[in-house]
């Protein structure tokens, strides 16, 4: 910020005193050094004027007001021999530093926000600490309202956020995309919204990998079966989590192409890696597998050069469709 001339000041009639405030804090920031009565008087116009005793007076004023509002204004040596003491404005002690939270306090935020309409000034306020915060629950969002989605039950949510922040150990039971049910045993790192969903991201200990699930997915209660393990050092939980509409969790569809298809199946379906070619010259992926209403039309839109192989839930979704479309 350059230094404030008096040739920007408007008169001191037609100023108010907030403004000459500004000017004054805003004039002693930019100064690389202190500036004397004298100086500030030369430079803002508000404290020019033949009475010189009226002008002290009301810059006395100004002063008491600026530190009454948590100014930290200092009077400090002009130079190294200290001739002349001047005032300024430490930037260090003016400045806030950057706000951050970690992912468990933007958890607490989100949820406190829950109870409130988007209208609200906490929802606002809420939502400007929650975006582009390191590790924070929206990150890679593109935004939205504050709202958890409709089939997450909240008692489930705030149980996996409470486990998170705690790093509990919970055993739940679960339901994959491919609507396999069973049981797991999680270590709870973190509780990340993403894609229009929540997923608590933890230490899978029977598989030995972290993996993140979709609380929409889960059947039952969180059960805290005790103390969990720390994450690694590095750890986001955003990272785990796919972005776009897969959000697969730990699932994956096998789907053949023809060799046409493949080439453009490979590069355009998000997480999907070639397993082998068929004899027939069919290429056959490993895509990660969303929910089957989501990946069934993907599929549909490459005609009879996809088959899905598995899992049978996405297969009969691609057979309805079909059926249905033949039957309109």
């Amino acid at each position: 910020m350059p230094p404030l001339s008096s040739r920007t000041m408007v008169s001191d009639d037609a100023m108010e005193p907030l403004e000459r405030l500004l000017n004054l804090v805003g004039l002693l920031l930019a100064s690389p050094t202190p500036l004397t009565f004298d100086q500030i008087r030369d430079t803002l116009e508000a404290y020019q004027g033949d009475n010189i005793e009226s002008v002290k007076r009301k810059f006395e004023r100004d002063k008491d007001s600026l530190r009454a509002y948590g100014v930290p204004l200092e009077m400090t040596g002009t130079d190294v021999w200290d001739v002349e003491m001047g005032y300024t404005i430490p930037k260090d002690r003016y400045y806030l530093p950057e706000i951050s939270f970690t992912p468990e306090e933007i958890t607490a935020l989100y949820l406190a926000a829950q109870g409130g309409s988007e209208a609200t000034e906490v929802a606002q306020g809420v939502r400007k600490l929650l975006y582009g915060a390191e590790g924070g629950l929206l990150t890679g969002s593109a935004g939205g309202p504050l709202a958890a989605e409709s089939d997450t039950d909240q008692t489930r949510l705030m149980a996996a956020a409470a486990a998170a922040s705690a790093r509990r150990r919970v055993r739940f039971g679960y339901r994959t995309a491919t609507g396999s049910a069973g049981d797991r045993d999680v270590d709870a790192f973190g509780v990340v919204f993403r894609g229009g969903h929540w997923y608590l991201v933890g230490h899978d200990r029977d598989r030995d990998d972290i993996r993140a699930f979709r609380l929409s997915r889960v059947t039952d209660a969180l059960a805290d079966v005790g103390e969990g393990s720390t994450p690694p050092e590095g750890f986001h939980a955003i990272d785990h989590v796919e972005a776009g509409p897969w959000n697969a969790g730990d699932e994956s569809a096998r789907i053949a192409f023809g060799p046409a298809a493949a080439v453009l199946a490979e590069a355009s379906l998000p997480g999907a890696y070639r397993e082998r070619v068929r004899d027939d010259g069919w290429t056959i992926l490993s895509v990660p597998a969303p929910d089957a209403e989501t990946l069934a039309p993907i599929v549909l839109g490459y005609g009879p050069e996809a088959e899905v192989l598995e899992p049978q839930t996405l297969r009969a979704e691609v057979v309805r469709r079909l059926t249905a479309a033949i039957g309109g």
